[in-house]
């Protein structure tokens, strides 16, 4: 390949509207364009990265005894009302209507395959004798993403590789489970990112139990809550906190006699804590939900955040919600902002958080407009229902298996894993018969990686002041050839009996023709991040000698001409196999991999 017979639009310049690294260099070294806002077009370096990607992705899955197949971006709409999700995903899911003579065909844009692929296989499949079966494909998805944002880490069209095991029982579930995990951290070390395995909530998938594959990244969106003692490791919604230890029934301070005060148009923490010169950890907040049609109220702390998936673990609800202003009205006899746990109008069951018990001479919302109760306390005042833990993890909480500090990290999600059980089997009568011809449900497992991700999540941890820094196995070229004069017949011959004997080794290679001053070309293969640079000169000729720099070092090497192709050969295909260059500039930036496995 020459640099003059393809498009590489490299800019010096960061693009209006970027602000993340990735979403920075993946524009000025001309791997992807902007389409609309969510949408990219992938350039040829940008494809050539993002089919390499999918190739180690296809390779594992094989490898795992996976089986691939495609199925349609396009799904009628009456799959999705079956299980559900249509409410699930509400504005997310891409919905349109197809006129087909009189008829109106209601679809959707398929933004996973659960329901598709449970329908295949309910067709399919009729006996234990046909199980365990994985099946997956590499297929774009769609999702309406109202803020799309970071480039290609937050789009309405992206590329995922999503599969599903159907299982005769819970233990083969496991087994297939530990094995896709076991694939996953293949995949991802192969990829070379610098990934951190959590445990996670399944979200609007379903199911009982999940993983998601994090990047650590300064620009993540979601937060990770880790513990670098024993390797404890969780998202936000599902971080557990370690022992929190209070004497609920003796208070070694004085306990104040209770007094309304005045709080005038004051009905968040920011606001209250400012009027009556009080911190937020003296604040409890009452917050009213509907959990499967019942109003509820969960106490806070005024500065911690409810998660909202341990109250419904907690209280053992399918559907939560927070109420609605006439909810909350008529419940506590005020308007949103002044609800507390005493004198509510209605009587409903009061659930808190272990912190909350804690508090002493609290504040609460009077349940009256523009008024809040001072010096309250549990046991004396209120007593809850129920006791436990209510809100998210924060950083310094105790880790829940040692007790040391937790560490609160920002991080990119790249895959999730996901024990689904019965959730779409039952809904869309996936079912088979026993050895004793009797007929169960067949049990799923789901298994996803956002292809577009491992690029950018990539980028995000693999770059330096110049440009980015790719691994050999993702690199969109391997090396690249930079000839110093293009005009010289003998440089530009060589450059050519190189490249050849490369590419007929099976090396991706590319040689910078352009004629174009050392600096400039130098420049673009650092921002583009060629792993390898071969750069031929008047005096390296005269000498019989090439000059080598991997993308990552200082120093360059000189390399005799004679065998050259060979030795550069050998060097990528190792690096291939191993690594090991790469990876150590990896874990001198912070990198590192979770290859362990905790069956939850």
């Amino acid at each position: 390949m020459y640099w003059s017979k393809t498009l590489i639009p490299t800019m010096k310049e960061t693009p209006e509207g970027a602000d993340i690294p990735s979403h920075i260099l993946m524009l000025r070294a001309g791997l992807v364009t902007q389409v609309m806002a969510g949408a990219y077009t992938y350039l040829p370096l940008g494809l050539r990265t993002l089919r390499k990607a999918v190739e180690i992705v296809r390779d594992e899955m094989n490898r795992a005894g996976a089986n691939e197949l495609l199925m349609s971006a396009l799904c009628p709409i009456s799959l999705y009302e079956q299980t559900n999700r249509v409410e699930a995903f509400g504005n997310v899911l891409i919905k349109a209507d197809l006129q087909r003579g009189n008829k109106k065909i209601h679809v959707v844009f398929c933004p996973t395959h659960e329901e598709e692929v449970t329908d295949i296989v309910s067709r399919f499949i009729s006996s234990y004798r046909q199980l365990p079966i994985i099946l997956y494909q590499i297929q774009t998805k769609f999702r309406n993403e109202e803020r799309p944002r970071f480039g290609v880490l937050r789009t309405s069209e992206f590329l995922m590789k999503d599969a599903y095991s159907f299982h005769t029982s819970i233990e083969s579930l496991n087994e297939t489970y530990k094995k896709m995990y076991g694939t996953y951290c293949k995949i991802f070390n192969r990829c070379g990112l610098p990934f951190l395995a959590v445990e996670a909530e399944s979200g609007p998938i379903g199911g009982d139990a999940s993983h998601e594959f994090m990047i650590l990244s300064a620009n993540g969106e979601d937060k990770v809550i880790h513990c670098e003692q024993c390797g404890y490791a969780a998202n936000m919604e599902r971080a557990e906190i370690g022992s929190r230890s209070c004497d609920y029934a003796q208070k070694n301070v004085q306990l104040k006699e209770i007094a309304e005060v005045n709080t005038p148009g004051a009905h968040t923490v920011e606001q209250v804590c400012k009027v009556l010169k009080a911190k937020p950890s003296k604040l409890i907040k009452t917050l009213i939900y509907v959990a499967d049609g019942n109003p509820v109220a969960v106490l806070i702390r005024g500065d911690h955040e409810a998660n909202e998936y341990k109250i419904k673990r907690q209280l053992n609800v399918e559907k939560l919600e927070l109420a609605t202003p006439e909810i909350i009205e008529r419940v506590t006899g005020a308007p949103v902002g002044f609800a507390g746990p005493i004198r509510m109008i209605e009587k409903i069951p009061i659930h808190a958080d272990v912190c909350v018990m804690e508090i002493d001479n609290a504040i609460v919302g009077a349940n009256r407009s523009d008024k809040h109760l001072v010096n309250v306390n549990s046991m004396r005042d209120f007593m809850p229902m129920r006791i436990g833990d209510f809100r998210n993890a924060v950083l310094g909480d105790a880790c829940p298996r040692c007790s040391a500090p937790l560490n609160l990290r920002n991080a990119i999600e790249v895959g999730h894993v996901f024990k689904l059980g019965t959730k779409y089997s039952e809904l869309l009568n996936a079912k088979f018969l026993d050895d004793s011809e009797s007929q169960k449900t067949i049990i799923m497992g789901c298994y996803g990686i956002g292809i577009n991700r491992i690029i950018a999540g990539l980028v995000e941890s693999s770059h330096d002041d110049t440009g980015i820094i790719w691994p050999v196995n993702l690199a969109p070229f391997e090396v690249v050839i930079c000839p110093m004069k293009v005009a010289d017949d003998a440089i530009m011959q060589l450059a050519s009996e190189l490249h050849d004997e490369l590419w007929n080794s099976g090396i991706d290679c590319i040689v910078d023709d352009r004629d174009q001053r050392a600096g400039v070309k130098f420049k673009d293969a650092d921002l583009i991040g060629f792993p390898l640079r071969v750069v031929i000169g008047e005096k390296g000729l005269a000498e019989k000698k090439i000059e080598l720099k991997w993308r990552w070092d200082k120093e360059t090497t000189m390399l005799s001409i004679e065998n050259a192709a060979e030795q550069i050969t050998n060097l990528i295909k190792a690096e291939r196999v191993t690594g090991e260059r790469f990876a150590n500039i990896n874990q001198s930036n912070g990198g590192f991999n979770n290859n362990g496995f905790n069956n939850n």
